[in-house]
């Protein structure tokens, strides 16, 4: 008779407290913003929880009524990033009052657009804010982080 041996795993690696935080991240997203010295003043981003991508993606998700499917999922993919990119920017913050009376809109996706009125700029807040809440990472990547670390 043979014995059912079990492998038991660690899962203390996957507790809330063994985990590491996101750490915020600067990127240059335009050379148009300068400090004092003549210097890049760098974007801050930081990534948000999963359940608030999954809010966002909510809140970016209407349903219509298409002929022969019935009805069907329609996400605004653009709003959806630009809410991400909103939400993972800690620097500037596009939500601050102060910004939104500059621009004078209460949409901080708004905000960002007219703050960063070159469309490359805005394209690369876009996807570094994606990078950052790791949509450009492929299983790829990570195997090979896991290699090496």
């Amino acid at each position: 008779m043979s014995e059912n041996k079990t492998k038991v795993h660690d899962l203390s690696f996957f507790l809330p407290s063994a985990v590491e935080e996101a750490e915020e991240v600067k990127a240059p997203i335009s050379k148009r913003f300068k400090d004092k010295e003549g210097n890049i003043v760098p974007f801050i981003f930081k990534a948000i929880p999963t359940e608030r991508i999954d809010e966002l993606e909510k809140l970016c998700t209407t349903f219509k009524n298409v002929k022969g499917q019935g009805r069907v999922k329609d996400l605004d993919t653009q709003r959806f990033y630009a809410r991400i990119a909103v939400e993972t920017t800690v620097y500037p913050d596009f939500r601050s009052k102060e910004l939104r009376e500059a621009y004078k809109t209460e949409d901080p996706v708004e905000v960002a657009k007219k703050l960063l009125s070159v469309a490359g700029e805005y394209s690369n807040l876009i996807t570094k804010a994606m990078e950052v809440n790791g949509f450009d990472d492929t299983l790829e990547d990570l195997e090979e982080a896991a290699k090496n670390s």
